[in-house]
């Protein structure tokens, strides 16, 4: 059983990317979805599909992206911030700034999950779930 499904999303991409596999398969959720559509709406993921039917919450799979000369991958470092033991929040004003606005933040806000960009220009903060660069 896992307690903290987003650790084990980030987790099973950055197994995937280490064993250089192009397509990751994860147990789908709402917030994961959304995840992925942001990753893939900023360039870190090749492409997504979600799947209903295997088992009642469906799977996502995942199309990892390589550089196609020199086989580096497009995700270099996913870090959890907030966990279920000590959650990070942040507002307008203190979101955070990943390799000085290289990299990003994923953030869960009152209007959706968006990038830490997006939560700077909608004027809204929330719950910082990880870093992407």
């Amino acid at each position: 059983m896992v307690t903290d499904s987003i650790s084990d999303y980030l987790t099973r991409v950055r197994n995937a990317i280490k064993a250089k596999h192009r397509v990751v398969e994860i147990p789908a959720s709402n917030l994961k979805k959304e995840i992925t559509k942001v990753l893939h709406d900023k360039g870190y993921i090749q492409n997504y599909k979600f799947e209903d039917d295997n088992g009642p919450q469906g799977t996502i799979k995942i199309a990892l992206k390589y550089h196609p000369a020199t086989k580096k991958p497009a995700i270099v470092n996913l870090t959890r911030v907030s966990k279920p033991g000590l959650r990070k929040y942040a507002d307008v004003n203190t979101l955070p700034r990943v390799i000085n606005g290289l990299g990003i933040a994923i953030l869960s806000t009152s209007k959706g999950v968006m990038t830490d960009k997006e939560a700077r220009r909608e004027n809204v903060g929330g719950e910082v779930l990880c870093y992407v660069y």
